[in-house]
Formats: C-alpha cells, structure tokens, sequence
C-alpha cells in the first residue's frame, strides 16, 4: 500500500507525463528490480573474484583464447 504523500507525487508525475498511475508504477517497479538484480550480479561476482585469481583450474583454458584449432581444416570455416 502507497503512503498518502507518495501516492500524491506519483499521481503528479503521471499527470505531467499524461500516463496512468499503474503504467508510471510498473515502469518504477521494473526499473528497480532490473537495479537489484544487476546489484546482486556484481555482489557475486565481487565475491567469486578472489576465487579466480587464485585457483589456476579457474584460468587452465584461457591461453586457448583466441585459438582457431576448432576450424582448423574446415574449408566452409569462418575467416
């Protein structure tokens, strides 16, 4: 339930932006949880980057970046 000041602005911005009070809502509400979740991403991955820098079974393939031994030999391979 929206407080009585917070239903007040919002019916304002709506009015201004000729919207519906529910439309301006769920745009709000989709935005916010889109900022969550990308909070919770960087949380994790903050946390798992100790982890990667230092258990090298992490980092065993990465000096195959780059490597184009998948195409190798195949005529209809990109490049």
């Amino acid at each position: 339930m929206l407080e009585k000041n917070q239903l007040n602005l919002l019916s304002q911005i709506a009015h201004q932006e000729s919207r519906s009070l529910s439309d301006l809502v769920r745009e709000m509400l989709a935005r916010e949880l889109l900022y969550r979740e990308r909070r919770q991403m960087q949380h994790a991955a903050r946390e798992l980057q100790a982890e990667y820098k230092t258990n090298p079974e992490l980092t065993a393939f990465t000096a195959l970046d780059g490597d184009d031994f998948l195409f190798e030999g195949d005529k209809n391979a990109p490049g």
